[in-house]
């Protein structure tokens, strides 16, 4: 019995990724944070709140161990002087399921008082939502329904989050052409470290 709802959860989890659009908003956040960060030398600051914010953290490290120096931003911490890290020629990626997280939506405007052409991308459930609609950028995630067995906790929304940030990740490293000598110099410790200096002929 268990076994079966175990994989009825699963197909539940991949059916989602499958159903994420694949449009060309992929192709535009990647080239506007190439333009951004590798061509005009800001940074990506990633956001989010709650579940969104752990996934946000997540795609911070892998960007910036991957070549594309990224940091994350609380946007509650954002209104307490944590905003002054955004910097001329930074790029946003705010992740919100419902595109209408309060502190997100208010970050919007934080950022754009502090600098006012604040380029933003956005990764939600809801493209017609205001922070849908103040982004430059906007990728949809299918608008999966939950896994949860009361259809609330952030399951699956997060799973498509997190597969977003991966392939977004992977296309900017195809761009820059991101070798293991690269990866080697950015992650000097334990396995990988040592994976990485071996593929890359460094000892």
């Amino acid at each position: 019995m268990i076994l079966e709802e175990v994989k009825a959860l699963l197909q539940h989890e991949a059916q989602a990724i499958q159903n994420i659009p694949a449009t060309d908003d992929f192709e535009k956040a990647v080239n506007l944070i190439y333009s951004q960060v590798h061509e005009q030398k800001g940074k990506l600051i990633t956001t989010g709140m709650g579940k969104a914010g752990q996934i946000a953290i997540n795609m911070a490290t892998t960007f910036s161990s991957t070549g594309t120096p990224a940091v994350f931003l609380h946007p509650s911490e954002a209104q307490h002087g944590d905003l002054g890290v955004v910097q001329e020629n930074d790029v946003m990626l705010m992740i919100s399921n419902s595109g209408k997280t309060r502190e997100i939506i208010e970050l919007i405007d934080l950022a754009r008082g502090l600098r006012p052409n604040i380029k933003i991308i956005v990764i939600t459930s809801n493209t017609e939502s205001v922070l849908a609609q103040e982004s430059d950028v906007c990728i949809s995630t299918g608008n999966p329904t939950e896994v949860c067995a009361l259809g609330l906790t952030p399951t699956t929304s997060t799973t498509t989050m997190t597969v977003i940030g991966d392939i977004l990740v992977v296309l900017l490293m195809k761009k820059i052409n991101f070798t293991n000598a690269d990866y080697a110099k950015r992650h000097h410790g334990g396995y990988l470290g040592d994976k990485s200096r071996k593929a890359a002929g460094i000892k």
